[in-house]
């Protein structure tokens, strides 16, 4: 069996349009979709419930309403405990599937445990965003020091399979293989793997617990595989509000990952200094990004006031 976690955040026309998208995918095995919502408070848990009541009848669609918006990673966590299956699907709920997504990258898992060698710990398919475009979270490679400044500076623009290490850039776009990081918006883990190197890490409340999963399932000497010859669909930033509050602290939010991750993975691998300039650099990218941001509100809030003054 195939367990499915949707995690739900105020994304009600995303998640029923998710959800949609796997009910019409053709498959020869069973599974169950484990619908999270994280405290939406806007009345879309409602909406989903009456929409989808008769898959919840049945058991297809497991239900489970939080009362408190305690992250990403731990919505995810919920929704694995509750699961059943033998494989675990992370999909975001902003994404939609095309067809056969699930059966081929299911089949690709089944068919290499039959391989001697190392074990596959998490399998990813092509992620394009709506305008066709790859979206590189879908394949990349561990935010070491040195890789994370070429990427910085651009370098991976120059000369991708020298310094493109970053993003993956010695792995083409379609091309199968195997990478150091998958997205959490489509993510195929066994069950096995997760009793290995244990669920997602609750330290992150959103963005980077992906990148930390990847890196212990590797860590533990599983095989991190990306499988572009089927794809999905990403509308990126569905549990974002347009709001200055809510903006200000998901850029936060991502800043704050990024020393996680170091602290928790990195720090004692480098010297002092490399760790400060490390350290640095992310309070600079987040200054800047912050920046930017107000930027784009104040122009934002002048033009929707010469509106109203016509």
């Amino acid at each position: 069996m195939l367990s499915i976690i949707i995690v739900n955040y105020r994304t009600c026309e995303l998640t029923s349009q998710a959800i949609r998208s796997i009910l019409k995918q053709k498959v020869n095995f069973k599974y169950e979709i484990i619908l999270v919502d994280n405290a939406s408070g806007d009345g879309s848990a409602d909406v989903l419930r009456f929409e989808f009541s008769q898959q919840i009848d049945s058991g297809l669609i497991k239900f489970i309403l939080n009362q408190v918006n305690e992250g990403f990673a731990k919505g995810n966590n919920l929704g694995i405990r509750k699961s059943s299956g033998k494989y675990i699907l992370l999909l975001n709920s902003d994404t939609t599937l095309e067809p056969n997504v699930l059966s081929a990258c299911v089949n690709v898992m089944e068919k290499y445990k039959q391989k001697k060698g190392v074990p596959i710990g998490a399998l990813g398919c092509k992620v394009v965003l709506p305008n066709g475009k790859l979206d590189h979270a879908c394949k990349r490679g561990f935010p070491t020091p040195l890789a994370s400044l070429y990427y910085m500076l651009g370098m991976h623009k120059i000369n991708p399979k020298k310094y493109g290490a970053y993003c993956a850039a010695y792995r083409d776009e379609d091309e199968v293989g195997e990478v150091d990081c998958l997205t959490g918006a489509f993510m195929l883990v066994p069950r096995e793997v997760i009793k290995t190197v244990g669920a997602l890490d609750e330290d992150y409340f959103m963005y980077g617990e992906d990148i930390d999963w990847c890196y212990r399932i590797k860590q533990a000497g599983f095989k991190i595989i990306y499988y572009p010859r089927v794809k999905i669909t990403h509308f990126k930033g569905g549990s974002s509000s347009s709001s200055k509050a809510i903006k200000a602290r998901v850029i936060y939010n991502m800043h704050s990952t990024m020393w996680l991750f170091y602290k928790k993975h990195y720090l004692k691998q480098y010297p002092i200094l490399i760790s400060i300039a490390v350290f640095s650099g992310i309070v600079i990218k987040y200054l800047m990004s912050l920046t930017v941001n107000l930027v784009k509100m104040l122009k934002i809030d002048v033009k929707n006031r010469k509106i109203l003054k016509r």
